[in-house]
């Protein structure tokens, strides 16, 4: 049974249990991997308690883990960027594997042909000043580049905000235009690092942004396929 540890956003994690189905290769229910979503709002935001001193989620995210494995689960994954700051410590917590996001965009960006180059990524405020995508991908042969301070504070964190408070169609046009500043500066593929970016990303004409996209939400799902599926 797949645990996944949600809430941050519900709708990213919906829409991650949604793609989790609709991803899987199946004909009849009992096709389908056996999953439980621990859907827990009340988490402290992740990227306050590491830019601003904000309350540590850790705790919420440990509780939730252990909830995961009491009910079953062999595995956990994490429809949320920024939750995987804390990626280490929760691992030392469990015996339980957990799935980790940016290896899970690294598989895609292999999957769709691009295996090197220029890679923008998209994020939260707090994801990228943690630097979770850089030295994981620096490390297979990617150069990393993020939107400017100006672009985050225009563009990118008031696109999320507007998916985590359900206004989705408004999202997409400065999402759409912060990732074309990233295929402007040369990037061969843009990494939606964020699970609220792709939800603003397709509810518009995504395809005119012209470069290739990966979104973390879907990544994810087909990494936990995988691990079901041994």
């Amino acid at each position: 049974m797949l645990g996944v540890l949600g809430g941050m956003g519900p709708l990213a994690s919906a829409q991650f249990m949604l793609r989790l189905t609709l991803l899987t290769p199946a004909k009849r229910d009992q096709d389908h991997i056996p999953a439980v979503l621990w859907s827990d709002p009340r988490v402290p935001d992740r990227s306050a308690a590491r830019l601003s001193g904000g309350e540590d989620p850790l705790p919420w995210l440990a509780r939730g883990v252990a909830g995961l494995k009491a009910a079953g689960a062999g595995a956990i994954a994490i429809p949320c960027n920024t939750a995987h700051g804390w990626y280490d410590e929760l691992r030392a917590g469990t015996d339980l594997p957990i799935l980790h996001i940016v290896d899970a965009a690294a598989e895609d960006l292999a999957r769709q042909g691009i295996r090197s180059g220029r890679i923008g990524v998209m994020g939260t405020a707090g994801t990228l000043a943690m630097r979770l995508y850089q030295p994981r991908l620096e490390a297979l042969g990617y150069e990393v580049i993020v939107p400017e301070s100006a672009e985050m504070e225009a563009l990118v964190t008031p696109g999320i905000a507007l998916v985590k408070s359900n206004q989705v169609a408004d999202a997409y046009a400065p999402l759409a235009e912060a990732a074309g500043n990233l295929r402007a500066r040369g990037a061969a593929a843009v990494v939606l690092g964020c699970t609220e970016i792709p939800l603003g990303i397709l509810a518009g004409p995504y395809a005119e942004i012209g470069v290739p996209l990966v979104d973390t939400i879907d990544a994810l799902a087909l990494a936990s396929i995988r691990w079901a599926r041994g």
